[in-house]
């Protein structure tokens, strides 16, 4: 087939580049299935408790996300601000992953007891409070909204499906652990954990 030919079919053309870019998906990606440091935890690495999967959610859910990446980059200036750089093995049990490369704010890969939980409730607050220059919006309603914890066993076992090693105590104790407490210690709680398995490489 004359390459004109492609190049003068539409048709054609996009039915070739949908080949190329899945040939080149596939060549890239399903190798890392079989990696072992892609899909081996980190040494330590334990599922987020019940609280702290609501506060994930919490925090995907508010769009912290969309501003703040969880990756540390392999850079100097990067782990000298923020601390060793990410692995995959940190984010097995993380469904989805929260990994990115847009940073309104900073990175929070390893902001886990950085700060007091007071600090991280009053930047909540009012970012302004603690830090004059911030952009970041507040968020008052997770002072007085609360975890309704009756997902919570349910998220739990469609982790397990998917490998995160909840057991049946997790799934059966997590409704109790939830139930009543304000979404802003979901949060904190989350916040808490971030980091604190790979401390240093």
């Amino acid at each position: 087939m004359k390459h004109d030919t492609i190049e003068k079919s539409l048709p054609l053309m996009v039915v070739m580049i949908v080949i190329a870019l899945s040939w080149g998906g596939l060549v890239e990606v399903v190798p890392l299935f079989w990696h072992q440091p892609t899909t081996t935890p980190v040494e330590g690495l334990k599922p987020l408790n019940a609280l702290q999967l609501e506060g994930r959610d919490i925090y995907i859910r508010e769009g912290c996300h969309v501003c703040h990446t969880q990756m540390v980059r392999p850079f100097r200036a990067e782990t000298e601000r923020y601390g060793p750089f990410s692995v995959s093995g940190e984010s097995v049990y993380e469904h989805p992953f929260l990994w990115g490369s847009k940073r309104t704010g900073p990175d929070l890969a390893r902001v886990g007891g950085r700060y007091s939980d007071e600090w991280h409730r009053a930047h909540l607050y009012n970012p302004r409070d603690v830090v004059p220059e911030s952009i970041m919006p507040s968020y008052p309603w997770l002072f007085e909204n609360t975890v309704d914890g009756r997902l919570t066993p349910k998220k739990m076992k469609a982790l397990s499906i998917v490998g995160v090693p909840y057991t049946e105590a997790d799934i059966e104790g997590a409704k109790a652990a939830v139930d009543g407490k304000r979404e802003i210690e979901a949060l904190v709680a989350y916040l808490q954990h971030l980091g604190t398995v790979v401390t240093k490489r």
